[in-house]
């Protein structure tokens, strides 16, 4: 009798999920614990593994909505294991990927194939990004931008590129991947519509849902950057050689919120229902800062969880580590979950001043800024005019629980943090 698929239960909130991408065909043999379908779910994706050993039999296609416990497909256990997967299955990856290169390659020995450079890799051009092992949106993408998959690393089961994967090597080859362009004819008028993953209509709602039930309000202020830039300039190298991760400006950011959010813990609460049915404040003698990190598909926020008493190396190691795992969809429910406070970094992408929403049922949240130079009053030259390095700064809050006043001078006490970072350094 087949063992039936289910989709698995993704954490406490989550009831069903959309079907993304099946890593194996109809009547394809597959092996126990051997990833068989990614399912998207409000808040991550899951890949689902196959409960035995024999033949697939899928249910469902990408694309069609499953509720957790539902059945996706089946595997037939009492199917013989053919001949071509015993000899596929043995196969080194590397040797899939170079024979996907064309007759010509597939000719080369495997060390020489290996060796190959990856420059020279990408400069020529396979004879068809469909002979790689690659989900249908991949390709798409990497033929749209005449990205070549043979040099792209594969997160995806036995190595198979992801859309994340493509998306990544675009970023960090920007010369080797051509600007997307429109097939039609100039003066075309014509539309799409793409169904909104099960992510973005999370974001979505969660945004509506605190512009329609907080007092929402934001106070702004701008920061010279001048000490901590000259303070990362003289120890950035040092800094690296010793921990191993780059000093950047979020570590500096994190320190300042969680000295601010102990000097003003009402920022950190969050408005819950008490006991007796009516509102409440819930007070955290911790920090656990949420770092909002872009991904393929869409907005996550991990927590740095009791970020008072994190280090600089720590903080910045963790950030780096959240922001790899969020391009390729890799991290898990309990790290996103919860958070005290939010800090949104807009700047890294130009943005010189905005609002942030705030992240419910926080009641608080920075947005930080690009860098610009401007004419101020000199800080130490009463009168006189010096070009600094200036951040606009802005924390939105909810007026409910948090005052005006109490707000202001929140953003103030971070601004004076990074102004004078001795000051965190001493925890002053």
């Amino acid at each position: 009798m087949p063992t039936n698929i289910v989709m698995p239960e993704a954490g406490e909130s989550v009831t069903s999920g959309v079907i993304a991408d099946w890593h194996k065909a109809d009547g394809e043999w597959v092996e126990r614990d051997e990833p068989v379908v990614d399912v998207e779910t409000d808040k991550i994706t899951v890949e689902v593994l196959a409960p035995a050993s024999g033949v697939l039999k899928r249910s469902v296609g990408p694309g069609d909505e499953i509720e957790v416990g539902g059945v996706v497909g089946s595997v037939d256990e009492s199917a013989d294991k053919p001949a071509a997967a015993t000899a596929t299955s043995t196969a080194a990856p590397e040797q899939n990927a170079e024979g996907a290169a064309g007759d010509k390659a597939s000719a080369m020995p495997a060390a020489a194939a290996v060796a190959q450079p990856a420059a020279s890799q990408a400069a020529s051009k396979p004879a068809s990004n469909g002979t790689i092992s690659a989900t249908p949106l991949a390709k798409k993408i990497a033929d749209e931008r005449s990205v070549n998959l043979s040099a792209v690393v594969g997160t995806g089961a036995s190595g198979r590129v992801r859309e994340q994967d493509v998306l990544a090597y675009i970023q960090t080859h920007a010369d080797g991947a051509a600007p997307l362009t429109s097939a039609k004819p100039a003066g075309s008028r014509s539309t799409s519509v793409e169904r909104m993953s099960p992510i973005r209509q999370r974001i979505a709602s969660r945004l509506v849902e605190a512009q329609q039930t907080a007092a929402m309000l934001t106070t702004f202020n701008e920061c010279d950057m001048t000490n901590v830039m000259s303070l990362r300039k003289r120890y950035k190298e040092q800094f690296a050689e010793s921990h191993g991760v780059g000093l950047g400006f979020m570590s500096f950011f994190v320190k300042a919120c969680v000295q601010a959010t102990q000097a003003f813990p009402r920022v950190g609460s969050i408005i819950v229902n008490g006991e007796d049915g009516k509102l409440a404040v819930k007070s955290h003698d911790y920090c656990d800062i949420a770092i909002a990190v872009s991904s393929p598909k869409g907005l996550v926020v991990p927590v740095l969880r009791n970020a008072e008493g994190l280090s600089f190396a720590q903080i910045e190691s963790a950030i780096k580590d959240f922001a790899v795992r969020a391009k390729s969809g890799k991290l898990s429910l309990d790290e996103m979950a919860d958070g005290t406070f939010t800090i949104t970094n807009g700047g890294i992408f130009g943005s010189l001043m905005s609002t942030p929403i705030l992240n419910p049922p926080q009641s608080a949240i920075l947005g930080m800024h690009t860098i610009k130079s401007r004419a101020v009053e000199h800080p130490d030259k009463p009168g006189e005019i010096a070009l600094r390095p200036m951040m606009y700064l802005a924390v939105s809050y909810d007026h409910r629980i948090v005052d005006g006043a109490e707000a202001v001078q929140f953003l103030v006490r971070i601004k004076d943090g990074i102004e004078n970072p001795e000051r965190l350094m001493l925890d002053l």
